[in-house]
Formats: C-alpha cells, structure tokens, sequence
C-alpha cells in the first residue's frame, strides 16, 4: 500500500496509522506495529508515524500504562518547544511547578509549555493517552524541586 513516490508538502508526508498496525507510508517510513518500550520503564508507546512523517519535526505517540509498573515520580524538564497530552483512559496525577497537583481523567487535555518542571506522581494500570511533541526527539533533564 505505501507509494514509493510519496509526495511531500511543506516537509510533510501524508501518512495513516491504524490500531492493528497498517497505514498509509508507514512500511516505507519504517514505522513499527503495535507498542514498545521508550523514554519511560513504566510506560509502553505505539509511534503514530508523525515523526517520520514530519521529517522530525513533531511527535504523536499513544503512551499506556505497563500494569503493576508505576511512576518514579522525579522532576525534571524536557527541552522541547511544544508538549501536549490528552487522557484516553484511565487517570494520572502530575505534579507542575506553579500549579501543584493536577488529577488528569479520560478526556483531560494539558499543554505542558517548554520548560515548566514537572513530575508523574501516580497512574492507573490501565491509563492510556495521547502525547504530542515538537521536536519528535528532545533532551529529558532531571531538575532541583521548584521553589514555589
């Protein structure tokens, strides 16, 4: 199914993902089925193809939750210049710098901006959520507590 002569609009490339794996591009752009581990032990993530898609540029990952693995609640900052997250299922409590806990349920939505210190305190063992990031790759660095 992948066309081999993809068409690229502004470093873009039109690309499809579906649940069980198949997709528009995503042979081509060697694009992985199913989840895999990643920048979290906790947690699983299935690489939607945007990254390849966007020659980099932006990241769309569906991230669910390993059960029986839970956070390491550190906090840290991602050097990146867009990060957002939409709860499919399950809940999840983040602790944010100048904001202090924040409970996140299924169709819960945040825009964490570049830099704000944060960390994961607890999850379910059946959260699932959507991340999008800019970059698609980004330095994760552990940070001091905020002292608000």
């Amino acid at each position: 199914m992948a066309d081999k002569s993809r068409k690229i609009w502004q470093n873009q490339a039109f690309t499809v993902s579906h649940a069980d794996g198949t997709g528009i591009a995503h042979e081509e752009m060697n694009v992985k089925p199913g989840f895999e581990s990643g920048l979290r032990v906790f947690f699983e993530y299935r690489n939607l193809g945007i990254d390849a898609a966007s020659e980099g540029a932006y990241s769309a990952n569906v991230i669910r939750a390993i059960p029986g693995k839970h956070a390491e609640p550190q906090w840290h900052i991602h050097d990146l210049n867009f990060q957002m997250i939409y709860i499919l299922k399950g809940w999840v409590v983040f602790e944010y710098e100048g904001a202090g806990e924040v409970t996140f349920r299924a169709g819960s939505a945040a825009l964490q901006p570049p830099g704000i210190k944060h960390r994961e305190i607890r999850h379910s063992d059946d959260l699932e959520l959507i991340e999008i990031t800019s970059p698609a790759e980004f330095a994760t660095t552990l940070t001091d507590p905020p002292e608000d």
